[in-house]
């Protein structure tokens, strides 16, 4: 009986492997507790709750947070892109609805699903921040 529970454990433990969807080149973002309380009736967010358009908040995760808006809905992205290490360059630009890094291949993103966008050659999409919306305030947090 004791041989039979070891083999069961044995095919278990053997079984577990590493995660397939973890991809190795995306590690170049830093894993940061984020808790962001914006309102939107200050002026530095007034275009936010009207569709297409985004904003770009600094100071808080990799290299700053982008809030865009459909209308309906708000997603928040870290402003970092995630197919290059951290540097002077890689920190989104928000346009509309799409986001551009700074350095010279400029990787363009999707601010509604945080693919990336003509380039079939990048691994990492952007990574994402809940974002609740309670009255006239978003809550971004992780």
């Amino acid at each position: 009986m004791k041989s039979f529970f070891c083999l069961i454990a044995l095919i278990i433990l053997s079984s577990c492997s590493k995660n397939s969807v973890d991809n190795e080149n995306c590690k170049f973002l830093l894993d940061l507790g984020v808790n962001l309380n914006i309102n939107l009736s200050l002026p530095q967010y007034s275009q936010l709750p009207f569709a297409g358009n985004s904003v770009y908040i600094e100071n808080v995760g990799n290299a700053g947070i982008i809030v865009a808006s459909t209308g309906n809905d708000f997603f928040a992205w870290d402003a970092s892109d995630p197919n290059h290490a951290p540097s002077a360059c890689s920190a989104l630009v928000p346009s509309g609805l799409n986001a551009t890094c700074g350095c010279d291949d400029k990787n363009e993103y999707s601010l509604v699903t945080g693919q990336p966008l003509g380039s079939d050659d990048l691994p990492c999409g952007l990574k994402n921040y809940r974002v609740e919306k309670n009255g006239n305030n978003l809550l971004i947090f992780n």
